[in-house]
């Protein structure tokens, strides 16, 4: 199995290789466009900004490639929010394979922003193992997308909101798997046994 890493200016691809090695995956780390059709499996991670993201991804016409995947492709933290339609952070469009909207969160009188900590998960039909369910995952976010019907795992900060998506050949986790111990390992090898036709 063949996996490509998105390389393009994210905060925690590193982290993610390094969860890959201990997981004994062969991954290659790439903002070539041909080693990205041609895996077998796609990770998009992502922290940082969303609108210089964006135009780092659109000056090298990453945006596009990712969008035309087959195969399937995960998108981490902010990775998940560049698949939606748009972003609150700095009014940004986004890649639009789900059709949401990151939105930012407003805190109550006790909580605060960016949600820094361990949820846990509430799974719904999809991709994610039922051993999953009521683990705790990882969180560092400022922004959050809604419930929607691509939504299959739900946690609560200030409200519930998608921990997980999944459209098509689209998978998506709000959490950090890679920092998320046993939990987080138990979610990248559920994406690694999902299987969807890639493209030729």
């Amino acid at each position: 199995m063949r996996v490509a890493v998105v390389k393009y200016n994210a905060g925690n691809i590193q982290s993610v290789a390094f969860a890959l090695d201990r997981l004994g995956i062969h991954y290659t780390i790439t903002d070539q466009s041909e080693e990205i059709i041609s895996a077998d499996k796609v990770i998009f991670p992502g922290v940082g900004e969303a609108r210089t993201t964006m135009n780092h991804l659109r000056a090298n016409k990453l945006d596009g490639v990712i969008k035309s995947l087959k195969q399937p492709v995960l998108g981490i933290c902010l990775g998940m929010q560049l698949m939606c339609s748009h972003s609150e952070e700095n009014n940004t469009p986004c890649l639009g394979i789900f059709d949401e909207t990151a939105r930012l969160f407003h805190p109550k009188q006790h909580e605060k922003v960016p949600h820094m900590g361990w949820n846990a998960l509430t799974l719904s039909n999809g991709w994610l193992n039922e051993e999953l369910e009521g683990q705790f995952v990882y969180f560092v976010h400022s922004y959050f997308i809604p419930v929607n019907k691509h939504t299959v795992a739900i946690t609560d900060y200030t409200l519930p909101f998608s921990a997980a998506l999944q459209k098509d050949n689209f998978y998506a986790v709000q959490f950090h798997p890679e920092k998320s111990s046993k939990a987080g390992e138990l979610v990248l090898q559920c994406f690694f046994e999902t299987t969807s036709s890639k493209k030729l």
